[in-house]
């Protein structure tokens, strides 16, 4: 394997730029429809929010301690590959890849059907395709630019809309009106059954909090910078995600936000009594959207980068121009720009099916990440107090069940076509070994050179005091690397 390698200095994020990529990943354009997804369940679903909440943080924790013990870019992919090997992380950088691309096309449709708000009212198919793809190249753009222009947009556009949604769900919680809540639970089923369908909603809406260690090989002092960029960035949605619904619901009547194409903006007319607030909001849906796709145009080509270096994905996605990952970022964007004017032709279920099963394939590389964790903490690789060991276990445990939560909460239908999608990897994992032999390439798995300490009950793995690098064999002084 490849040692990762370190951004130039001056070529790298801060904690700021890193907490944006978070933030600016998370917070799209889904955020302006979520409180209409939710009203179906009524408040109960505020309930199902904060459960979920606590999940996502626990997996925004166990990425921050994956990010020490297994440093550099590439996130799930690293922590796959160095806990249950090359197959396993070659398949989360598939399945991750699969997910980007494919959202981000899905982003700019949504993206698009705000700016023709203000042009295109009309929706001719035409002008929605330029509009769609423009939108999609803008971000490309930004991202050639270099790794400086990306992280100083990505503050940018995080701050421009931030600012409005969080004056909206503040503002809002002042002119919150207890009729408009309607029923506690107003699904129809029983408690639970209503808190598990609003929960697979609310599951969906923290997709991407991972995007910090993604890019950590990028990201300055990535042992402090990368965990508080989690954390920070998942807090941050969180608050503008809970207190938004709830100012949502509280200005809008239940009957009308089921019906609502555009919540945020009834909320934001609501409370200052004209149109003009609801046209701002969709201003900064527009931003939101680009900016989100600022942030993924980048990831998109980061895991593919990552895992080419190691010999895991086609090696010419392991170029580089202006330290940016140039050829998964074009290519990508050209899967992107195909699937986008599928969408707004005669093959909108083809389009509809695509993003169903990346919503599956999303979630595998969280569910194999807190396992790489809760593997590493049952291997016993290094002294730690038992109290410790209890309080990560549980947070690890808490960041699976998060992730197997939101594998059901998919659906059978995207369940399926995901799974297909999956191990339609598969072949390309053959072609890539078969390569990589003819060219007499071999791979090392680091874990295998890791030491275990046997007959020791006591020693157990503490995250906040990581290991030497698994690439490093720990009875040996010599500071090989495979």
């Amino acid at each position: 394997m490849t040692t990762p390698s370190l951004p130039k200095q001056g070529k790298h994020l801060g904690l700021p730029a890193a907490s944006a990529l978070v933030v600016g990943s998370v917070i799209g354009t889904g955020v302006f429809g979520l409180p209409t997804a939710l009203a179906a369940f009524g408040p109960i679903s505020l309930v199902a929010f904060i459960l979920v909440t606590i999940g996502a943080i626990a997996l925004a924790i166990v990425f921050g301690w994956l990010t020490k013990r297994v440093p550099g870019s590439g996130g799930p992919y690293l922590y796959a590959r160095d806990a249950f090997g090359e197959f396993a992380g070659f398949l989360n950088a598939w399945s991750y890849w699969l997910t980007a691309w494919a959202g981000n096309a899905a982003i700019v449709v949504a993206l698009t059907g705000y700016v023709e708000v203000f042009i295109n009212t009309d929706h001719n198919v035409l002008w929605s395709i330029v509009i769609a793809v423009a939108c999609l190249w803008i971000p490309v753009l930004i991202n050639v630019l270099g790794l400086r222009s990306m992280g100083g947009a990505q503050v940018v556009f995080t701050i421009l809309k931030i600012v409005p949604l969080a004056l909206i769900a503040i503002i809002g919680l002042f002119f919150l009106n207890p009729a408009n809540f309607g029923p506690f639970n107003s699904s129809g089923t029983d408690g639970w059954t209503a808190l598990a369908g609003a929960g697979a909603v609310a599951l969906f809406a923290y997709l991407g909090i991972e995007t910090a260690s993604v890019a950590a090989g990028r990201v300055r002092n990535p042992d402090k910078n990368v965990p508080r960029a989690t954390i920070y960035g998942t807090l941050a949605c969180a608050v503008v995600y809970i207190l938004g619904t709830l100012a949502v619901f509280g200005t809008v009547s239940n009957s009308d936000l089921r019906t609502s194409t555009a919540p945020f903006s009834d909320a934001a007319d609501a409370i200052f009594s004209g149109t003009w607030a609801g046209q701002v909001i969709a201003v900064v849906a527009i931003v939101s959207g680009l900016g989100c796709l600022v942030g993924w145009t980048f990831i998109v080509g980061e895991m593919p980068h990552a895992a080419a270096k190691d010999g895991m994905f086609p090696r010419v996605f392991a170029r580089e121009a202006r330290g940016m990952p140039i050829v998964g970022i074009l290519v990508s964007t050209i899967f992107a720009t195909l699937l986008t004017i599928l969408a707004y032709t005669s093959f909108e279920q083809v389009f509809t099916m695509v993003v169903l099963l990346t919503v599956f394939t999303a979630v595998v590389p969280y569910l194999f990440s807190a396992a790489a964790q809760i593997y590493w903490l049952l291997s016993r690789t290094r002294s730690t107090s038992w109290p410790h060991f209890a309080r990560d276990m549980v947070v690890s445990v808490l960041a699976l069940a998060f992730s197997f939560w939101a594998l059901i909460g998919t659906g059978a239908e995207a369940t399926f076509y995901g799974a297909i999608a999956f191990l339609l990897g598969v072949p390309l994992y053959v072609w890539l070994k078969v390569s990589n032999r003819r060219h007499g390439i071999t791979t090392t798995t680091p874990w295998s050179t890791s030491v275990v300490v046997p007959d020791t009950p006591a020693a157990l793995v503490t995250p906040s005091e990581p290991s030497p690098p698994l690439t490093e064999p720990a009875t040996a002084g010599k500071g090989t690397q495979s």
